[in-house]
């Protein structure tokens, strides 16, 4: 006669299964990190009578459009503004970066490394030494106060960092696809935009979208060489709301979430492009 053994089973989560406590963590951390936005909403609906109330209310209780009839009324030029630096400056970052990538990845120039490592120094210098020696240059040049101007200037933040996307990101293109472009007659130039290039479009796209919120929120350099001018961009815009005296702070927030309408649909539209662009590189075969 034989006895049956029974042995006891553990319960293991499913592939895939998220702790609850995780959920909850990460749901409040979300809450915690999205109230600034939500708050930024909740003030450009409140009436200039009720910003200082106390408690505030948590909701526009009595809300208002008239944020955002200023927004309409008086700021669209300055949203104009902003979106020709922006995309003037992806077009220049683009333009510089991508060629200067390729060089450094596939053609190997003496003195490449030192290049790269300029291009890391680069990026630390404070943005607002960089402005002062720009207004000394635009001064005698007649460039301040121009579109131009802060396109170039702009640029200057985006193109470090591009190139070295663009190094890593090109670096793993298979040296056999440009060896066989070579033997059909290609020279550089050519292989470059018909094949480097294409099969780069995640490193573009992360370059694009970087260089335009760079420029979008950028406030550094348009107080410095654009105050005062006939075309500022959206941040001196909204910059003009705050007084000494008094604060349009309904017109500010509205501006403030009209301007980040752009910026985060284009983010949503570009991420799984910035993802496999920003990630470029980490990994060898």
């Amino acid at each position: 006669m034989t006895g049956l053994m029974t042995t006891p089973t553990t319960h293991r989560p499913r592939r895939g299964w998220t702790p609850w406590w995780k959920t909850a963590t990460g749901l409040l951390l979300t809450v915690v990190m999205l109230f600034p936005v939500y708050w930024m909403l909740n003030v450009s609906f409140t009436r200039d009578q009720d910003m200082r109330k106390s408690p505030p209310d948590w909701f526009p209780v009595h809300g208002t459009l008239d944020g955002y009839r200023a927004v309409f009324d008086q700021q669209l030029p300055y949203l104009g503004t902003s979106l020709v630096i922006g995309l003037g400056t992806v077009v220049l970052t683009v333009a510089l970066a991508a060629p200067a990538g390729y060089a450094l990845a596939k053609l190997r120039p003496r003195g490449g490394g030192v290049v790269s490592f300029l291009f890391l120094v680069a990026q630390m210098i404070p943005g607002i030494i960089m402005a002062m020696g720009f207004y000394a240059i635009y001064l005698s040049l007649g460039l301040l106060q121009s579109v131009p101007g802060l396109i170039v200037a702009d640029s200057t933040l985006a193109v470090p960092f591009a190139v070295l996307i663009f190094t890593a990101f090109m670096s793993g293109i298979p040296d056999e696809l440009l060896q066989a472009a070579k033997t059909d007659g290609a020279g550089a130039l050519r292989t470059f935009w018909s094949i480097v290039l294409p099969m780069s479009r995640n490193a573009v796209v992360t370059v694009s979208l970087f260089a335009f919120l760079w420029s979008w929120s950028d406030f550094v350099f348009a107080s410095t060489l654009a105050n005062g001018g006939s075309h500022e961009p959206i941040t001196l815009g909204i910059y003009q709301y705050i007084g000494n005296n008094n604060q349009e702070w309904n017109a500010i927030m509205a501006t403030a979430v009209v301007a980040s309408l752009p910026a985060t649909v284009i983010l949503v539209l570009a991420q799984r492009y910035v993802a496999a662009g920003v990630t470029a590189g980490a990994v060898k075969d």
